[in-house]
């Protein structure tokens, strides 16, 4: 069987995959386990967290994220100066699919109350979490080049959580950290109270 791999317009066949040579892999970086945690930060330099050229893009992964109190958001920021402020400006897009357990309703929508217009809040990315045993969220975050020091710094975030409401939502966020600067550390915390329990790991892509 043969496979064919378009790289740099041109065609390459391969009579196995082992015959193509790999475009990139995922480096795992560093793992934080919240426990009834206020934060979790990844600081550039700082307990073996690498957030600057190394990478042209890094991946976050958040596992079973169960909040620490009731209908509340997992949100994240970022910061230029390695930690001391975290409020650089965002401009940021947001829309939604969700299906309730009884099947009494669905949606489909954009989300004006989690867009942020050059606005030093914090982003929102899994929302109406509930602290429920069985209640949590996952999802990733995909930060694209933020040690450069030319262009501003996209981000792409998606989520699947259980709301507080019984229903099961999608989320898929977008924006663009608006600086010039270099992006060294980033910031995960509840909108209100603690993160109860969950995984966040960061990845760089090679």
């Amino acid at each position: 069987m043969s496979i064919v791999k378009l790289n740099n317009q041109a065609v390459k066949n391969a009579t196995s995959f082992g015959s193509i040579s790999s475009l990139g892999s995922m480096v795992f970086i560093k793992k934080l386990t919240a426990s009834s945690s206020a934060t979790l930060s990844f600081v550039d330099g700082s307990d073996g967290v690498v957030l600057d050229n190394s990478y042209k893009e890094y991946l976050f992964t958040f596992k079973d994220i169960h909040a620490g109190t009731d209908n509340v958001f997992l949100q994240f920021n970022g910061s230029i100066d390695s930690g001391s402020n975290y409020n650089v400006t965002k401009t940021t897009t947001t829309f939604q699919a969700q299906h309730l357990e009884d099947d009494s309703g669905t949606e489909l929508g954009y989300v004006t109350s989690w867009d942020l217009a050059q606005s030093t809040a914090s982003q929102y990315i899994i929302g109406d979490l509930g602290n429920g045993n069985d209640e949590s969220g996952a999802g990733t975050l995909r930060l694209f080049n933020p040690s450069s020091t030319t262009f501003v710094k996209h981000f792409i975030a998606t989520s699947q959580h259980m709301t507080n409401n019984e229903r099961s939502r999608n989320s898929f966020t977008a924006g663009y950290l608006n600086t010039t600067s270099a992006v060294d550390a980033v910031i995960f915390q509840m909108s209100s109270g603690n993160i109860d329990s969950g995984d966040i790991c960061l990845y760089g892509i090679a």
